[in-house]
């Protein structure tokens, strides 16, 4: 079946941007085609520094007619509405038909070409396409990312005809701008199209421009008998600034090593674009770096290496004369700047920051296992760096730095390293902090951070969290976790942020396979320890595979259920069930059950053996499919002990979780069959 390709080609689109605009290229076409009942075999987007590409297959020539149902006001509804229906429709009141109390129209509609469609299409998507900034140019109005410049449109080899702003269509395109003869070239199919751009220095995929990169690279490091230093953020990035991406490594000046390895990436990868390299097995940085042109250069690109060895060197010139500056200033000066930094206008100034992040510091030392004095001295300097020099002009460093100028100065190992670490994890990829005085500020950073915008209800809403408290929140769980750490989180923030934290929480077990409701029967115990709640989530989850805690969830909601129905007529007995009449089997078996398992389920969760309380607790399963499937609760008699006795067994399930708030899965085989004799009446 015919294929569409379109091309829209402009000036360089930002690296930044290709990847969202390959989707939304995508998802517009997708809506538009399936609009006009169009559902295409096969659809892809590219992205490049000048070009958005789409290929579509399996497209007819020509739309199907379509019978078409419209539904119009309610009879009787106001002339009015009708008028306007039948405005908006393009119909007459004698073309709609009565049903179910409703005016409807059947309208039969011819099918229209594809190319009618597709032009429409695609002028829709270029006046509607959703770039962060767009520009016009010339004396048109057309708003683009760049100036737009061809439009390549074909549909089953032929041009789809189309003007837009001045701007026809047609089926030609151009190459690389700069190599080989640079000249427009036609394509009337995809195949001519990848082919046409690899013979004129285009690679379209960005994926193959990130392996191209890569190998490159990789390739001149064995020659050299050096490593590279991946980074796959400027991978990322520096495949969108080349069409025809070359490696070329040069060589910087080797007295610039001894300045930080941290500052000489950030330096390469922030103003050059750089790929960083190292000698397999060493420590820092070897004095060579790779850029990525965008041109295969005769000399093999002895020129563009040498040229950004020089911007290179200044680049370290400029981060040598922060560095020396700052090393003549120091922390003290530093701190006092911080008086004048506002952290928030609710939340005052960086400097009394510091003061609430050292008092937290000085509280969660010794539930860490940290010096209570390193952890305060640590704290309060690690804010200092943000006024420093290099952080200035390399706001990324921040807290990296101050780990070195602490190192520098002389300062306590413990404490330099908790200056370094203290923002970590940043992400779910990023270290988490293990020495005891640095995550006893990494956790005081971001307690912080939540109490403080929680109290000014700053809360994250959707999808917007303008100050990252997602982030620090899960920063707070995995630091936890991690370190196995019993950190009581309730002494730290109210009940809004103890929820925020299981929904965190909530993430971090799901990604591990965890349900979400059990982490919620877990959290409804009050129980504001991580480590314990993950624990008893995990024991939880086990349990629940099993064919007795499946059964015994079951019973516990009808146990639950008839219980719930007797409290809305009135108060639930207090007090204790009394031992049944021996001639109850059932009863008596449940309450001798209940007996028996008290002390060893309590014993159990005092030594936080949760899998042992989930094996007490099976020991129920019996004895509740019994009593449920063969005494009759309600009995006038007996109603009193036998709710105590459906209370008894719901309190001691509820000492491991809430087993209200699990989902159930519905009664296993063995209770849908049985006779409903535990109901409430």
């Amino acid at each position: 079946m015919p294929q569409l390709l379109l091309e829209l080609f402009s000036e360089e689109i930002p690296a930044r941007m290709q990847g969202q605009a390959a989707k939304d290229l995508e998802r517009m076409a997708r809506e538009h085609l399936a609009a006009a009942g169009f559902l295409p075999e096969a659809l892809k987007t590219f992205a490049g520094p000048r070009r958005l590409t789409l290929v579509a297959e399996g497209l007819p020539l020509a739309q199907a007619d379509r019978k078409e149902e419209l539904k119009g006001p309610r009879v009787g509804a106001p002339q009015q509405a009708m008028d306007g229906f039948l405005r908006k429709a393009g119909l007459t009141q004698d073309q709609l038909v009565e049903q179910n109390g409703v005016w409807m129209a059947f309208v039969e509609k011819k099918g229209r070409p594809t190319a009618e469609i597709i032009a429409e299409m695609v002028e829709a998507i270029v006046r509607g396409f959703g770039w962060p900034k767009s520009m016009t140019w010339g004396t048109g109005k057309l708003r683009w990312v760049r100036p737009l410049k061809r439009i390549l449109c074909v549909l089953d080899r032929e041009v789809v005809p189309f003007s837009i702003d001045g701007i026809e269509s047609g089926d030609v395109t151009e190459g690389h701008r700069f190599m080989g003869e640079a000249k427009p070239f036609v394509a009337k199919d995809f195949d001519e199209y990848v082919a046409g751009l690899e013979a004129h220095f285009v690679v379209l995929d960005v994926e193959e421009r990130k392996e191209r990169i890569l190998e490159g690279c990789k390739t001149l490091c064995f020659a050299r008998h050096l490593e590279l230093v991946e980074d796959q953020g400027l991978l990322e990035e520096v495949a969108g600034l080349a069409e025809w991406p070359t490696p070329v490594l040069g060589d910087m000046d080797p007295s610039f090593l001894d300045l930080p390895p941290e500052v000489i990436r950030t330096s390469m990868r922030t103003h050059q674009k750089y790929f960083a390299v190292r000698k397999p097995g060493q420590p820092g940085l070897a004095p060579h770096f790779i850029t990525v042109a965008n041109i295969e250069a005769k000399d093999g690109g002895k020129v563009i290496a040498a040229g950004n060895a020089k911007v290179l060197s200044s680049r370290l010139a400029d981060a040598r004369f922060f560095w020396d500056e700052d090393v003549k200033t120091g922390f003290e000066p530093w701190l006092a700047k911080l008086d004048g930094v506002t952290f928030h206008a609710k939340l005052g100034t960086m400097a009394q920051r510091v003061e609430r992040i050292v008092a937290l510091a000085g509280e969660i030392a010794p539930l860490v296992g940290a010096d209570v004095a390193r952890a305060k001295e640590a704290a309060r300097l690690a804010k200092a760096d943000l006024t420093s020099q290099m952080v200035g002009e390399f706001p990324e460093l921040q807290g990296i730095m101050g780990g070195y100028y602490a190192r520098h100065f002389g300062l306590d190992a413990e404490v330099a390293a908790a200056v370094q670490d203290h923002y970590k994890p940043q992400g779910p990829s990023d270290a988490v902090p293990t020495a005891p005085v640095s995550v006893a500020v990494a956790l005081a950073d971001k307690l912080d951070t939540l109490v403080g915008f929680f109290a000014i209800d700053e809360k994250p809403t959707g999808s917007k969290d303008p100050y990252a408290l997602r982030r620090a929140a899960l920063g707070v769980i995995r630091i936890i976790l991690d370190n196995g750490l019993r950190l009581p989180l309730a002494k730290f923030g109210k009940e809004d942020l103890l929820a925020f934290f299981a929904d965190r929480l909530k993430v971090t077990l799901k990604d591990q396979g965890k349900r979400h409701d059990l982490v919620d029967a877990v959290f409804a115990l009050g129980d504001d320890d991580l480590a314990r709640i993950v624990a008893r989530v995990e024991a939880l989850d086990g349990f629940l595979k099993t064919d007795d805690g499946k059964n015994l969830l079951a019973g516990y909601k009808r146990a639950s259920n008839i219980l719930k129905a007797e409290e809305k007529k009135g108060p639930l007995p207090e007090g204790q069930a009394e031992e049944p009449a021996a001639d109850s089997a059932a009863e008596v078996g449940l309450y001798q059950a209940l007996r028996l398992l008290d002390r060893p389920l309590k014993d159990a969760l005092a030594k936080e053996d949760f899998t042992g309380a989930m094996a007490q607790l099976a020991e129920l399963r019996g004895p509740v499919d019994a009593y449920l499937d063969g005494v009759f609760v309600n009995d006038p008699e007996h109603r009193d002990n036998r709710l105590k006795t459906l209370a008894a067994v719901r309190a001691a399930m509820g000492l491991v979780a809430d087993f209200g708030l699990v989902a159930g899965e519905g009664p296993p085989q063995s209770l849908r069959d049985s006779s409903p004799r535990g109901g409430a009446s």
